[in-house]
């Protein structure tokens, strides 16, 4: 029989996937996986349970949030396993989850991995440190870490709009130089986001048209500060518009690698999750670096 390692963060979103536990574990059995089950308890165990028990599985559930996902992504790499990933979205937001159109309901989505395909993903690396589908600085990166677990609990993803609007007037500008593709960027900039992914936040969307999930590139998309109410219309039009092309304020382009140089207090967010500010940063894209399963339809 092939073997399931099953994670689940009890904590993650509104706790909805908690109650369906027991009906995944038969589903999984019922497909003919012997099924292991860790609960995580504390920040980063889900990467730290897949290192120690992870060998010899042949596939890797995870329950929980775009942060969940991260830390078990990060330790399939980072214990060198070759098994196949399955992603439940159970958080607050679940970016990742929504740029592949993974289901929300969660029985739903367990069947999506027990009938779906194997595809190959894209991951980031961040100074070493891995991302699964966003490096992010500058507006509202610091609301899905700084919002209050028992907030996110009882409100979902209106918790994540509700703190980035208490922040927004607050907004500073962030001095960045970018040099990729042998071009430097070097502005001040209200936001600052290196992905894999159509949606950062919930907030910020990318065209989908141009984002490739496994093209070894990252999209940059770049928010310079603006210095009038004139460029503050523009900013809010173009982001809604997903005009980039002819636009004074965002910068969109594609790179496989990114080196930025800022001051070492900048705080950024991956994948939701915080990492502490380095001046000089070095952003890699590692290709086919995962087989995550999805949906036959997608």
């Amino acid at each position: 029989m092939k073997k399931a390692l099953i994670i689940l963060n009890p904590c993650a979103g509104v706790k909805k996937a908690n109650k369906f536990l027991t009906e995944i574990i038969a589903l999984f059995c019922e497909s003919g996986y012997t099924c292991t089950v860790q609960i995580t308890t504390r920040e980063l165990n889900g990467h730290q349970i897949v290192c120690q028990i992870g060998e010899g599985h042949d596939l890797i559930v995870c329950i929980g949030g775009d942060g969940t996902y991260n830390e078990v992504v990060s330790g399939v790499i980072d214990a060198g396993l070759k098994c196949k990933i399955g992603y439940i979205p159970a958080g607050s937001t679940n970016d990742f989850g929504a740029s592949l159109g993974l289901s929300k309901v969660i029985m739903t989505a367990a069947n999506d991995i027990v009938s779906g395909r194997a595809q190959n993903f894209d991951v980031g690396s961040f100074n070493g440190r891995k991302f699964t589908y966003v490096a992010s600085c500058g507006a509202f990166t610091d609301t899905s870490y700084s919002t209050p677990t028992n907030l996110k609990n009882a409100l979902g993803h209106l918790a994540y709009i509700i703190q980035g609007l208490s922040s927004a007037l607050d907004l500073k500008p962030i001095h960045l130089t970018i040099t990729a593709n042998g071009e430097t960027y070097d502005d001040d900039y209200l936001f600052a986001g290196i992905c894999n992914s159509t949606s950062l936040g919930g907030i910020v969307k990318i065209d989908e048209k141009y984002v490739d999930m496994n093209d070894g590139l990252f999209e940059v998309l770049l928010v310079r500060s603006p210095k009038n109410i004139g460029e503050w219309a523009a900013a809010l039009h173009d982001l809604n518009a997903k005009k980039y092309e002819d636009s004074d304020i965002l910068t969109l382009f594609s790179a496989s690698k990114i080196e930025i140089t800022t001051d070492s207090s900048v705080d950024w967010s991956l994948d939701g999750e915080k990492q502490s500010g380095c001046e000089k940063i070095v952003i890699e894209n590692i290709r086919d670096a995962i087989e995550l399963i999805v949906p036959n339809k997608k």
